[in-house]
């Protein structure tokens, strides 16, 4: 780990980070690769069930053809749990990402809504963000699956999400150089400043609308990978064995959108080797040494950015001047950029009023 990309990275007088201290601190409380953890998922498994009786679906989960959702929905399918399945073509997946998505769902008969935002204004508050130099340009990818998420739970009655969010490879996350996908208010305010397009057709939701969402609907998140013992090399053997899926790489590198944010964009603008969270995370996790991390923390961050580059290029029709110019600006945190209270107010209103509007007509 290292603080001179992340602020609230601190060591201790033995050396320790903060992040690893507290990942292990609470190993015990929240991972459960033995027989507890079986027994635990077991029980969920049955209420899961349970509740999803007279229903079409148990349970429903975001799927982006990576390792962790990916061997998630697989699960899933052995444990006999009806999933309803959801993925954002944002226009970033590899094609690796839509075979392995393809022929997972196929295998496992795992129903798919594949929800294609407008790829003019998706494309154009991407670049947005990049103008604003902000470190999560993943905002407006997150909050549309969650905003598909919620609305699909509303309108099939879900109770339970399945997240693959797990302890084994994520007990690290840096809180630096990140924000919250629910900032609805930041989308608003780095769109009305860089923004070249209207957002009037990509559908958001917001921090005030999740919570109330989770507490009318009573939806509850649920992270089975934390109640196994999960291990990368084996998950992605299963699933090859399953159903052909493919090797796309490190982590988040199923999309190329992602894949420039890791491999490019925090590297070369911020300074941040994500893959000393990723590795740090599977020794603390077991599945690593920590000589085998600093080992493969000598090899370059990536070998050959050119397909990224050419693809962001293309993608969000950028010349190679224009990026260079922005990976060279001054970084902004997100909280730079706020806006206006009321407007945003008034934006949730309608949509609230909108969503209200189109259950009523369906009503009737």
């Amino acid at each position: 780990m290292d603080n001179s990309s992340d602020e609230t990275i601190t060591f201790d007088e033995h050396g320790y980070c903060n992040y690893c201290s507290e990942a292990l601190a609470k190993k015990d409380r929240c991972y459960f690769p033995n027989e507890d953890g079986k027994k635990r998922l077991d029980d969920i498994i049955d209420k899961i069930k349970k509740d999803g009786v007279d229903k079409k679906y148990d349970c429903m989960m975001g799927i982006s053809g990576g390792l962790d959702s990916s061997y998630l929905a697989y699960l899933g399918y052995t444990w006999g749990l009806r999933i309803l399945a959801i993925h954002v073509d944002d226009g970033f997946d590899t094609d690796i990402s839509k075979s392995n998505i393809k022929k997972l769902v196929d295998t496992a008969g795992i129903d798919l809504i594949i929800i294609k935002p407008d790829q003019q204004q998706f494309n154009a508050l991407t670049k947005a963000y990049m103008k604003a130099g902000v470190p999560n340009l993943a905002v407006p990818q997150d909050n549309v699956l969650f905003a598909a998420l919620y609305r699909y739970a509303r309108e099939n009655g879900i109770k339970y999400f399945l997240s693959g969010t797990n302890y084994a490879l994520e007990s690290i996350l840096q809180r630096g150089n990140t924000h919250s996908a629910y900032d609805v208010v930041n989308i608003l305010a780095i769109n009305k400043i860089f923004g070249t397009e209207n957002i009037d057709k990509l559908s958001f939701i917001s921090e005030y609308r999740r919570v109330l969402d989770k507490f009318i609907l009573g939806l509850q998140t649920i992270c089975p990978l934390d109640y196994i013992d999960y291990n990368r090399d084996r998950a992605f053997q299963e699933l090859n064995e399953f159903c052909g899926f493919e090797y796309y790489g490190r982590k988040h590198l199923e999309n190329m959108l992602t894949a420039f944010i890791q491999l490019i964009w925090f590297p070369q603008k911020f300074g941040v080797d994500k893959r000393t969270s990723h590795l740090s995370s599977m020794i603390v996790s077991g599945q690593m040494t920590r000589d085998e991390a600093l080992a493969e923390l000598e090899h370059p961050i990536v070998d050959d950015n050119t397909p990224y580059i050419k693809f962001i290029l293309e993608r969000l029709d950028l010349d190679e001047k224009e990026l260079a110019n922005y990976l060279a600006s001054e970084g902004r945190d997100h909280k730079y950029y706020q806006y206006d209270v009321f407007y945003d107010t008034v934006f949730r209103i309608i949509r609230s009023l909108k969503y209200t509007m189109l259950k009523l007509l369906n009503a009737f």
